[in-house]
């Protein structure tokens, strides 16, 4: 411990403090106590800012501060280091007073500047600067990095250009200050000249120039640049390391991180910091590398960082995204300190896992809690699909004052949009416009998928014409198709689509691919989703689950089986999404032994199936070459006893249409009667439609009783059971039931189909005139329903469901929309292409004969897709082999 004299000018006596000789010591631990040096520390402020202090408080203060040297200078120094140490706003402005009686020493002005900065005391340290004759290049770099640090960033750099044109040189610790300042801003260009100016001034060696350099690159996604600084870095510290690897990781480059870290590793007496830790762990979390991740998880207890706070919350995140809540519980408890991001992780961790109490409780039990733990409950609750209780929290979280950010209100919004009710979304609607949200961007968004969630899309509309929006325009345009595609309006989301690339006001990313590639399936669009996906595939965005899913159902509904097995086959990783779909695809295609074959694949490579795979396999049984019940049969029973999954609704449905399709109608309908829960309308509808293909009326008339007894007004009950009584040729019980749906005032729901030609969709209705060719199109229709005819085709009259004279039921069904699209499609392509037609719901048994005659008369090949899946005519022939 050293003796500090403390000597100032104009005061005729000396001051004494004990200054500390290492880091370690604090003043509180020397000779004066926290209170004495209080009272020493308020008379000093009189002392330093009185030019004749009172003799009277000489005594006190000498007693406190004993003298032994007058070096003026140097006591200032330390002044201002105590005033920092211990915020102490009073002192360091009684320093400076004193100073401003010295002659200006530029050295000594510079600490001052300095002092203020880490006092937040940004204004004063400015007039200090400006109060320079001379500043020098230490003054100058102060305040940038000061200015940079206080989030005054456009100060900062006017600072720098004044020293630019003063000619004062930038020095290493210069750059990093203003290229801090870049990476705040995001300023690309003039980091691109400040890197020009580092390297002809020769300052690119320092290691932490290229550090900031690397810095700015990586926060602009430029990660090329960041790799080439990296390699040509002359010497790496620790920054240099961590630095590169989040750029990596940023750019979800997983493996290459992973190499980088195993590259540092190898390099003798370097030693990994908890940064480097929580890096690759989040590599390890993005790309589900559960291997690496528990192999980093093995090192950091080797290295002894088990008990680092940011390290564990990494590990807690890797083992909600690849482990289990176990693994999870047991990180948690093991830790003796916790802090609010733990206890948000572990929120999140519940949450992920499906337990929303459990969430809820540990979230009751935090001893202090942020908006973004709050946020994390909400969110958990949309993720797991609980609209209700989201509102609720959200509701307690306005009585609780808690801050309500741009997540929140998306939350609560995403929760409206899971409820589904338009009454409730425009109470928040309000709620946010009222409170002046509404013009954020993302919530501008939020708000329209509301909307199109709600049924509200007159709402959308309005929003969506009243643009321009603030930075958000993509992620509008986006909403908007989505919206249009999920409230059943596939051409108006197809025209927007185009509309938008015209006009350039659209980036088609990720979640733009996914929406129009659902939507190119929906329509059979098989041009555009080709062109969407060669879009994917240069952009990169093939490595991205959703999209990669969304290309194999695409192509599976476009009647492209072929190209929906090639991009799953490429895709680097698979989840269970992607099975399925490929699964799903085979079933539309009616291909249940390839369905099955897949199911056999994902077993072998351990693949967890849901309860969606399950809806899917078992439906494959139907469409199997031979008849395996016997197998579907064991299938439905292991659901429960090797997979642990509770068959639902869906799963018999699935199985009372197999049972159905090869004619096991009894054991079907005994089936139902012994259901453990409450059997629904899609059961009964199941058992019905078998029966009208086996054309059993006695088990179709008692289904068709529940059916209508618990749907009393859907037509479409009525339609089957009318079918039913056709196929088995009982035409006055046929025109009963119709009679029936006139009677109640009912009517079926309008079949459309359509057709794609030149990126525009053509529908047809039945009888349609509307179309610009319409003429053309009817005599060709004319020409061809008598080629047909010479074939031995016979119209089959029962499929006319209208009230009209024998002898006009004839005109009626050859004017069918699928007969219009067929011939439509013949006119507009070129002799030897295939047509491709889609039908809006169940194909009738007199278009798909005349279908099968049409494929001979003109030897095309006709792809039509309705409500049961797909059907290929060719050559008289029909792929779903005459049972759809």
């Amino acid at each position: 411990m050293a003796l500090l004299s403390v000597y100032f000018p104009q005061t005729p006596f000396p001051f004494c403090l004990l200054r500390p000789t290492s880091p370690s010591q604090s003043l509180y631990s020397l000779s004066l106590s926290k209170t004495s040096f209080s009272t020493s520390r308020s008379k000093l402020h009189a002392l330093l800012t009185s030019p004749h202090p009172p003799l009277s408080n000489q005594p006190a203060l000498l007693s406190n501060l004993p003298s032994v040297s007058n070096d003026a200078v140097n006591d200032h120094y330390y002044l201002l280091d105590l005033s920092v140490r211990y915020g102490d706003v009073e002192l360091i402005k009684a320093v400076h007073a004193s100073i401003f009686k010295l002659a200006e020493d530029t050295h000594l002005a510079n600490a001052l500047i300095v002092a203020y900065l880490k006092l937040g005391m940004a204004p004063n340290a400015h007039k200090v600067f400006v109060g320079l004759s001379c500043p020098n290049v230490v003054s100058y770099t102060a305040m940038i990095s000061g200015f940079a640090k206080s989030f005054r960033e456009r100060q900062a750099m006017e600072i720098f250009f004044r020293m630019r044109s003063s000619g004062i040189e930038p020095n290493e610790f210069s750059f990093v200050a203003i290229l801090t300042v870049c990476i705040r801003l995001l300023d690309l260009e003039l980091g691109c000249q400040l890197h020009a100016i580092v390297i002809k001034m020769g300052f690119l060696n320092y290691t932490f120039v290229s550090n900031a350099l690397m810095g700015l690159y990586g926060k602009c996604g430029y990660l090329d640049t960041v790799l080439q600084l990296f390699d040509e870095m002359p010497h790496r510290d620790i920054a240099s390391w961590n630095t590169v690897i989040s750029s990596v990781v940023k750019e979800m480059m997983y493996e290459r991180a992973f190499e980088l870290f195993r590259d540092m590793r190898r390099i003798d007496g370097f030693r990994i910091d908890h940064f480097t830790l929580s890096t690759i762990l989040v590599a390890a979390t993005g790309g589900l590398a559960s291997m690496v991740g528990r192999e980093i998880h093995a090192h950091v207890i080797k290295i002894g960082f088990e008990s680092n706070l940011s390290v564990i919350n990494a590990l807690i995140r890797f083992y909600t995204k690849c482990g289990s809540i176990k693994h999870v519980v047991a990180l948690f408890e093991k830790m003796r300190v916790r802090d609010v991001i733990t206890w948000t992780e572990m929120i999140t961790a519940y949450m992920e896992f499906g337990f929303t109490d459990l969430a809820l409780e540990v979230f009751d039990k935090m001893p202090a809690r942020n908006s973004i733990s709050y946020n994390a409950i909400l969110a958990g609750f949309c993720q797991n699909g609980e609209g209700s209780k989201a509102l609720a929290f959200f509701c307690r979280m306005v009585e609780e004052g808690v801050e309500l950010t741009d997540f929140t209100l998306t939350g609560v919004l995403n929760a409206c949009g899971l409820l589904m009710e338009a009454k409730i979304s425009k109470q928040i609607h309000g709620f946010i416009l009222k409170f002046g949200f509404g013009s954020n961007a993302c919530i501008e968004a939020a708000l329209l998928d509301m909307c199109t969630r709600c049924g509200r899309m007159a709402d959308a509309q309005k929003m969506f014409s009243q643009g321009p929006f603030s930075q958000s325009g993509s992620i509008i345009w986006t909403s908007m198709i989505c919206g249009y595609a999920r409230n059943a309006q596939p051409e108006e989301a197809i025209s927007l689509f185009c509309q938008s690339q015209l006009e350039g006001a659209m980036v088609v990313d990720k979640v733009a691919s996914t929406a129009v590639l659902g939507v190119c399936g929906t329509l059979a669009f098989h041009e555009m989703g080709k062109q969407i996906h060669c879009h994917a595939l240069k952009s990169g965005f093939l490595s991205d689950l959703g999209v990669g899913n969304s290309i194999i159902s695409m192509y599976s509904k476009c009647s492209n089986m072929d190209d929906a097995i090639k991009v799953f086959n490429v895709m680097p990783a698979h989840d269970i999404v992607s099975w399925n779909g490929l699964i799903a695809g085979y079933l539309l295609h009616r291909q249940g032994d390839e369905a099955l074959s897949v199911w056999s694949k994902m077993e072998k490579a351990g693949i967890k199936p849901d309860t969606v795979t399950f809806v899917l396999i078992i439906s494959a049984y139907r469409h199997t070459n031979s008849n395996l019940v016997d197998n579907c049969r064991r299938l439905f029973l292991s659901m429960k006893t090797i997979y642990h999954i509770d068959p639902t609704v869906e799963h018999y449905t699935s199985l009372v249409g197999v049972l159905g399709y090869w004619g096991l109608l009894e054991e079907a309908e005994e089936m139902i009667n012994k259901m453990p829960i409450k059997p629904e309308a899609s059961v009964w509808r199941a058992l019905l439609d078998a029966c009208r293909i086996h054309s059993n009326t006695t088990i179709g008339k008692r289904a068709a009783k529940h059916l209508l007894a618990m749907k009393p007004r859907d037509p479409s009950t009525y339609i089957l059971v009318s079918n039913l009584y056709s196929a088995s040729g009982r035409w006055h019980c046929s025109d009963m039931v119709r009679e029936e749906m006139r009677v109640k005032g009912f009517r079926k729901h309008p079949g459309r189909s359509w057709i794609i030609h030149e990126s525009k969709v053509h529908s047809f209705y039945a009888r349609d005139k509307s179309h610009p060719q319409a003429k053309d199109i009817h005599s060709g229709l004319e020409l061809l329903i008598m080629e047909c005819l010479k074939a031995g085709y016979v119209p089959d009259a029962g499929f006319v469901l209208h009230e009209v004279e024998e002898h006009q039921k004839k005109d009626f069904l050859f004017y069918h929309s699928a007969k219009i699209a067929a011939t439509y499609g013949l006119l507009m392509t070129r002799p030897g292409r295939p047509i491709r037609i889609v039908k809006n719901i169940l194909l009738c048994g007199d278009c798909h004969t005349f279908l099968k005659y049409v494929s001979i008369v003109t030897g095309r090949e006709i792809f039509l897709r309705d409500a049961s899946g797909h059907h290929c005519f060719l050559n008289g022939q029909c792929s779903c082999k005459d049972y759809w």
